[in-house]
């Protein structure tokens, strides 16, 4: 059969691979083409360095409030940030490894070099060497993924960092400019500041996190605030420069000086040297590959899934739609909708979101009901001392269908997911709420919330109305 394929998957990040693998269960035979390194963005310059370092600092902050617990920790607390990123690097190696391991057990073949199609059904390798290899292939799918957005009037220096490079510095900086506090902005910032880096986040919007729910991104920002953050929102940032000591800029009418400077204002996808346009494929106005609900191109035998498509870029939207591509591409009909991808945040303390905020459903006119629980009125956040933050759920005032669920506080990544589960299952308020939470759990406050849409929460205190 030599190298022809019934599907080959380009990138083999958190969509790529797994589509790979769904390909080959199905009886495809498959490969997968990767220019650098097996896992992609998320698991070797993403998600998985950034929260390792992040499971450090949460440790640290543990031992260094231990006497609040009656533990007596004797001697100096420190951090060994060489050691931290050894660690990350270990954890990496492994999984990366476990990737590689997964692919072969399935049969996946792996072809290292950059991908570029030679018409609709042939695609050239091009190894490191400069040596080509071509595969023939009845459907492809592109999983080329997304890379920092740099901006025009951004001087390059080595202290101006992009996220990749700030996963790997020598030695931390004493002081740190952030520009952008998106998701990865206000990640570094608690990351860094929870290391003593003296932290200033910059960003254009009236507020952090714009797209999270309101009543979240405040909790969050007061957090931010109490870790030394300095955020200085509805501000532009001009006249960057940068020398061997430090980086400077103008900030409305002030002039920040710090060691340095971390871009993230934003990803932009990556399809630089695919040769799309020989195949009849154009990207939209933001560089994106636009699909169907079937992840399929507007040309036949060809897919795209993941950042590369824009809309949401999350690792786990890219594996989703990676399934669905793979199921399709083999003849298995499947769907994959963004309505219900859950979002998950890792700042201090953390953020897990699905479906609506109360102010996009009131954009879209919606009759709804919002039902809220402080996890300081949780026995399980009291016995943790983990007690800032919520849950807020929004319910349709008519049907009680559950729209939109938001957590910030200990754990919201993980209990997002209960929320994900029920919303693909359409169901209510009222259903959430009667479904037996185990006590004593931080999971117990998406039932309290639930209640609470009906003004039935146990937990809090009734309100009292004016006469």
């Amino acid at each position: 059969m030599g190298n022809a394929y019934d599907v080959v998957v380009i990138g083999a990040g958190p969509g790529g691979y797994v589509a790979a693998i769904r390909a080959s269960q199905l009886g495809g035979r498959v490969a997968v083409v990767e220019r650098e390194v097996l896992g992609g963005t998320c698991l070797n310059w993403g998600c998985i360095p950034t929260k390792t370092l992040i499971a450090g600092t949460d440790v640290l902050h543990q031992v260094r409030n231990a006497a609040a617990f009656g533990i007596s920790v004797s001697g100096d607390v420190s951090f060994d940030w060489a050691a931290m990123l050894k660690r990350k690097d270990k954890t990496v190696k492994g999984l990366r490894q476990g990737i590689g391991g997964l692919l072969k057990s399935n049969g996946v073949d792996v072809y290292e070099g950059t991908a570029a199609f030679v018409d609709r059904h042939t695609l050239a390798v091009t190894k490191a060497d400069g040596s080509s290899e071509a595969l023939e292939t009845k459907n492809t799918i592109i999983a080329s993924g997304s890379d920092s957005a740099k901006p025009g009037f951004i001087p390059e220096a080595e202290n101006i960092l992009y996220s990749r490079a700030a996963l790997a510095l020598d030695d931390l900086p004493e002081s740190l400019i952030i520009l952008g506090g998106g998701v990865i902005g206000c990640e570094f910032a608690c990351l860094f500041a929870a290391l003593g880096v003296e932290v200033t986040v910059v960003e254009m919007l009236p507020s952090i996190l714009p797209p999270v729910d309101k009543d979240v991104s405040r909790v969050v920002a007061k957090a931010m605030s109490g870790m030394g953050i300095t955020i200085l929102t509805d501000s532009k940032m001009s006249d960057i420069a940068s020398d061997d000591e430090s980086v400077s800029c103008t900030v409305g009418d002030e002039e920040l000086v710090a060691d340095a400077m971390l871009v993230s204002v934003g990803r932009r996808p990556v399809t630089d040297g695919l040769q799309l346009h020989g195949i009849g494929l154009t990207v939209d106005e933001y560089g994106c590959l636009p699909v169907n609900e079937r992840c399929r191109t507007k040309v036949p035998g060809i897919y795209a899934i993941g950042d590369v498509t824009g809309a949401v870029q999350l690792a786990h939207r890219a594996s989703a739609m990676g399934i669905c591509a793979a199921n399709n591409a083999m003849g298995s009909p499947d769907k994959h909708s963004d309505a219900l991808v859950p979002g998950c945040i890792f700042t201090s303390p953390e953020i897990g979101a699905v479906g609506v905020t109360e102010a996009e459903a009131k954009e879209q006119g919606l009759d709804v009901k919002v039902g809220k629980f402080p996890f300081a009125a949780l026995g399980k956040a009291q016995a943790v001392q983990e007690t800032d933050g919520f849950c807020k759920i929004i319910a349709d005032a008519q049907t009680d269908q559950i729209l939109g669920v938001h957590v910030v506080g200990p754990h919201a990544t993980d209990l997002v997911a209960e929320a994900a589960t029920a919303m693909n299952l359409e169901i209510t308020a009222a259903e959430l709420g009667r479904a037996i939470h185990a006590h004593p759990t931080l999971a117990e406050s998406l039932m309290e919330a639930a209640h609470a849409v009906h003004g039935q929460c146990i937990h809090m205190p009734k309100s009292r109305r004016r006469k």
